[in-house]
């Protein structure tokens, strides 16, 4: 199959990836046709993704964490929470699905076919996280997790990069927010103070204050092609500024132990 190509892996158990790219709807259809008798309780003998996406939602979860562990260690908690949340997340799950054209190898039934099964984001999400399943499964988790890494963590990250910063775009203005809401202090104060440049190509100087004096008097100042952009630097410069605060070890470990 042209697909293991695309996967850097021969499987030695195939029916591992033909059950990984077929959708309940073709599942059902077998059944009622009857295919597959033999089974227990009638079913067909490769079944449905739907198990295999199960497990391979906690493969991708696994590697996907191993991965940003090891390349930040420098983050804190909340950065690489965020940060897993986008590379696991649904949209770009779909542009890496679209890229290894998984649509073209599921196997549909007949009303999902017609529907246009083979390019809806769901559908294609959840059958390249069957497929990571059926990699773990026949390949074993160096297999497994050296695919995401290579396809679906590295790619990624060497595109998220702010205009003003090597590190990853995540949303910093919320990990700001949720940091300053766990010391019980009010919430960060944002400000443009410099827009200049024609209207097609601008640029941005934003600067977000700590809240309170007993914080420091540290200013978060950035520049961007967007507010939002540079807001989203800003806000990273300040939690970067929280994370060697006195209290700020306390303070997580507290959590730590508030979660036992």
């Amino acid at each position: 199959m042209a697909l293991e190509e695309s996967l850097g892996h021969q499987f030695r158990r195939r029916e591992l990836l033909e059950q990984a790219l077929t959708h309940s709807s073709q599942a059902r259809e077998v059944e009622a046709l009857g295919a597959g008798s033999g089974s227990p309780g009638g079913r067909s003998s490769s079944g449905d993704n739907e198990m295999l996406e199960f497990l391979g939602d906690a493969v991708l979860g696994l590697a996907t964490s191993e991965a940003l562990f090891h390349r930040f260690p420098e983050f804190q908690e909340g950065h690489l929470s965020k940060l897993r949340a986008h590379l696991v997340g649904q949209r770009h799950l779909l542009r890496v699905a679209e890229q290894l054209e998984i649509g073209h190898y599921m196997r549909l039934g007949r009303g999902e076919e017609k529907s246009g099964g083979r390019n809806k984001a769901s559908l294609l999400v959840d059958a390249l996280e069957a497929v990571l399943a059926a990699l773990y499964l026949d390949g074993g988790w160096a297999v497994a997790r050296d695919f995401i890494v290579r396809t679906i963590v590295e790619p990624e990250l060497a595109n998220m990069k702010l205009e003003t910063s090597a590190i990853p775009v995540m949303d910093f203005k919320s990990a700001l927010q949720e940091a300053l809401q766990a010391r019980g202090g009010p919430q960060p104060v944002y400000a443009l103070v410099k827009e200049e440049g024609p209207e097609h190509k601008k640029t941005f100087t934003v600067e977000v204050r700590l809240p309170e004096p007993a914080m420091g008097q540290f200013v978060g100042r950035a520049q961007g092609a967007t507010k939002k952009r540079a807001e989203q630097e800003a806000a990273r410069q300040l939690l970067e500024h929280l994370a060697t605060l006195p209290g700020a070890r306390q303070s997580n470990a507290a959590k730590d132990g508030g979660a036992s």
